[in-house]
């Protein structure tokens, strides 16, 4: 493909070490609302980790949780996401790079799913710390 199809490809960007023109931090953020909005369209996990985010806010609301909390929570969910898009980016360069099946290419799918997988964890982890108290208090189970 010439250079002036890959520009329409990109709509009208040019990413890599040769090009000599100005890429600006518009240009910037809509690769970035670019690559969310393919996490969110094509990434299942990315769909499940939705649900269990706007659950926690949900609780959030309901439970009255106070502004530390509200930080672990908050920090949780963008970390999960953060970690979710890194992953996605990591499967597609590797699928990119190693169209076929390799252990090295497994390897490293599956140690970028496992920083989700830690992140995921410890995100319950401060659920429960956060919500459990909480929904027992109000349910009158523990004082």
């Amino acid at each position: 493909m010439s250079s002036d199809g890959n520009k329409k490809k990109l709509g009208g960007y040019v990413r890599h070490v040769g090009d000599g023109s100005r890429f600006t931090l518009l240009q910037a953020f809509a690769c970035a609302r670019s690559g969310l909005r393919y996490a969110i369209r094509s990434q299942r996990n990315f769909k499940i980790h939705s649900v269990f985010a706007l659950l926690a806010i949900v609780l959030s609301f309901a439970l009255q949780i106070s502004v530390p909390e509200w930080c672990a929570i908050v920090i949780c969910i963008a970390l999960v996401y953060a970690l979710e898009l890194a992953n996605t980016a990591v499967e597609s360069a590797i699928d990119l790079v190693s169209p076929g099946w390799n252990e090295l290419a497994k390897r490293a799918k599956d140690c970028a799913a496992a920083a989700v997988y830690v992140a995921a964890l410890a995100s319950v982890v401060i659920a429960c710390i956060v919500f459990i108290p909480r929904a027992c208090a109000l349910l009158g189970i523990w004082g």
